[in-house]
């Protein structure tokens, strides 16, 4: 893949936007098919938490209302909320005009990356693959969403790092307070939760979680 000077540039003012956000925490709250109120409940419970990112996703429109009552509830506590399941370059944009501080995609799509980078805002892609890592890579991304998680195993972390060390994963996908920290261990730099937050058993651990 050939490298686009603007698009690297971009890439690179992503990358800082999510070296800082987890340069002092190390969980990412993903909401997933909820509605807006309960969107808005999970979002305050993480913010109390101590986790700073959440990602509510589009996987369809409908699920806009959620995202736009997240956003709304973020700028009401000085907070910020991305857009999750971005996977077509109108997404992104809706994303954007949804008010979302950030995107992430499931998987690797230049013209999703390039989209999100033109309407202003930081994206993490999803990876699972050596050669989607390297194409991600070509386009000056770092920091990658390494997504199904638990099915790619802790391991998975280890064999990727030793070609790629300077890449840095979000650990997402059939991940909990349960088994975060077998990723981290391996390398991942942070995980993506979903279902543990509606956890009471599991809120603690991931507080716990945040800064190991």
């Amino acid at each position: 893949m050939t490298q686009v000077p603007e698009a690297s540039s971009a890439a690179t003012h992503s990358d800082e936007f999510f070296e800082e956000h987890f340069a002092h925490q190390r969980v990412m709250a993903v909401l997933r098919g909820l509605p807006p109120a309960e969107t808005v409940e999970l979002c305050a419970l993480a913010w109390g938490t101590g986790v700073e990112l959440v990602e509510v996703t589009l996987q369809s429109e409908d699920a806009l209302p959620s995202l736009e009552a997240a956003v709304a509830a973020a700028k009401n506590q000085g907070r910020i909320v991305g857009a999750g399941t971005v996977t077509s370059a109108g997404s992104a944009r809706r994303a954007a005009t949804a008010g979302a501080a950030f995107t992430v995609a499931p998987g690797f799509d230049p013209e999703v990356a390039l989209a999100s980078l033109d309407a202003g805002l930081p994206h993490l892609p999803g990876v699972a693959t050596p050669t989607e890592i390297q194409q991600a890579r070509a386009l000056g991304f770092s920091w990658l969403k390494a997504f199904p998680a638990a099915q790619l195993t802790p391991a998975w972390f280890k064999a990727m790092l030793a070609p790629f060390p300077g890449i840095r994963f979000v650990a997402t996908g059939g991940v909990d307070a349960t088994n975060a920290r077998a990723f981290l261990e391996a390398g991942a730099r942070a995980v993506g939760v979903g279902s543990a937050l509606a956890d009471p058993a599991q809120v603690e651990l991931l507080a716990a979680l945040r800064y190991s």
